[in-house]
């Protein structure tokens, strides 16, 4: 990943609102939420959230489909994923204690619990 794209992400991320979306969306699961359920569950008017869903899309760190006449957003785990590898590629230097915690939340299997549903 060049750097341009990791800092775009970054970026989007770099906001109360966006991350807390973001957050909610990556809990979720795959299946994604309805942009309505989004407002809802976190208090952000209906056009608040879609100028941050843009933002959050134009980083390519969140997809949209539509399903009847809702749009459901979801977190784009690829994109995810590679900006987080693309942060930590080479932190160790050879010292693995300086992710060691990192390594213990993935041995563990935290960040990859069955989500409990959107909302939860």
């Amino acid at each position: 990943m060049e750097s341009t794209r990791a800092i775009r992400r970054l970026s989007a991320l770099a906001q109360e609102s966006r991350l807390a979306v973001f957050r909610l969306l990556v809990k979720a699961g795959p299946g994604g939420v309805a942009a309505g359920e989004i407002a809802r569950g976190l208090g952000i008017p209906p056009n608040t959230l879609s100028t941050q869903l843009n933002i959050l899309a134009n980083a390519d760190l969140v997809t949209s489909r539509r399903v009847g006449r809702s749009i459901i957003y979801a977190a784009d785990y690829d994109q995810m994923s590679e900006l987080l590898i693309y942060l930590m590629e080479d932190c160790c230097q050879g010292r693995p204690e300086v992710c060691g915690r990192l390594a213990d939340v993935i041995a563990r299997g935290a960040c990859c619990d069955q989500p409990q549903g959107a909302m939860s």
